[in-house]
């Protein structure tokens, strides 16, 4: 096998089905992946068994697609390949689905290890197991040195939708409970210190996770949940906003309620970052009613991904003149406004 990716690894022809047989399908190929076909063919809903037993499926289907294009390809707490696996199971889970199926499309650019592309899909293979999921299909393509930056990971995923769950951001209403599923601001603090270099007191990682499990249990404690959202790109500032405006409500949250580990927060202070503002990629924003609020937590807290988790705030009625808000009540007592990250904050970060 080469060292590196060349430009025939693309071709269609013994070179690519060298590293579709010795990379792809030796990390994570199942059944279906080994039939080579151009499709696969999926199992209907009626003919799986929920791994939530209190569960059971609609027969509606959940799909979603992300690109992940990190820079570095590896950090502390995961790599491009266990993002590209998370980042789209947690995805299609908000919607009240169990995720099942995965499709992988890499974009290689000549040049780039092979070592390091077999540890990138050992990666990819170890979360999707994980989170329970299969890669059942892909496509590879290699463009020219200097033209790709090394690699990117597209996933789409399908997943099998609970019954009677009806999820999204417009179910927010007044009187309900905002939750976080842990501490803010991992990922994003872990990618810049590596991309600067940065050394601080104590070890930050990112929180890359599959979440799938984690949401099918808060279903399970709490199932009129009104929806799930992760709070990636411009943070949960950013993911809070974005409910306020699906719902035409305000939202409040208590500053001292986010969880935060101490070291991301000295590290947002030192770099000049709003913690609210920067991205996650292993947590959930959660809005439940009041009196299933303790429960939900319960549920989080009793998974080990959720063992951070709070109750941080609260929605309420907007006012019709002024739109929806959303407001942080700092530690010093004052309200401000919590405004969506303007701008690009921190490239390429997932």
């Amino acid at each position: 096998m080469d060292d590196t990716v060349l430009l025939g690894h693309g071709s269609g022809g013994t070179m690519m089905k060298r590293i579709i047989d010795e990379v792809f399908f030796e990390a994570y190929a199942g059944e279906s992946l080994l039939r080579g076909n151009d499709a696969a063919v999926l199992a209907p809903a009626s003919e799986a068994k929920p791994s939530a037993e209190a569960l059971a499926y609609s027969g509606s289907l959940s799909f979603s697609t992300d690109s992940f294009v990190v820079d570095p390809h590896f950090f502390p707490g995961g790599d491009i390949g266990r993002l590209a696996v998370c980042g789209t199971v947690n995805d299609v889970a908000t919607a009240g689905a169990e995720p099942r199926y995965l499709s992988c499309g890499f974009i290689l650019e000549e040049g780039f290890s092979m070592d390091d592309l077999r540890r990138i899909c050992t990666s990819m293979a170890e979360a999707a197991h994980e989170a329970g999921v299969e890669i059942v299909t892909g496509d590879t393509k290699v463009v020219n040195r200097g033209h790709g930056d090394g690699i990117y990971i597209n996933t789409s995923g399908v997943g099998y939708g609970y019954a009677g769950i009806d999820l999204g951001g417009e179910k927010c209403a007044p009187g309900d409970k905002v939750l976080v599923t842990g501490t803010m601001g991992d990922h994003g603090i872990t990618i810049m210190s590596c991309r600067e270099s940065l050394s601080f007191a104590a070890d930050i990682e990112s929180d890359a996770a599959p979440l799938n499990h984690l949401i099918a249990e808060v279903i399970e404690a709490a199932p009129d949940v009104r929806c799930f959202r992760d709070p990636t790109r411009g943070g949960l500032a950013s993911t809070l906003n974005e409910l306020a405006a699906q719902s035409g409500t305000d939202m409040t949250i208590e500053e001292d309620a986010v969880p935060v580990k101490p070291a991301v927060l000295g590290a947002c202070e030192m770099l000049g970052y709003d913690v609210f503002q920067v991205a996650n990629e292993g947590k959930m924003v959660c809005v439940v009613p009041a009196g299933q609020a303790e429960a939900a937590l319960a549920a989080m807290r009793a998974n080990p991904y959720g063992k951070d988790a709070a109750i941080i705030g609260e929605v309420s009625a907007m006012q019709p003149e002024r739109g929806p808000k959303v407001f942080l009540r700092t530690a010093f007592g004052s309200t401000r406004i919590l405004d969506m990250l303007v701008g690009e904050q921190l490239p390429r970060i997932c």
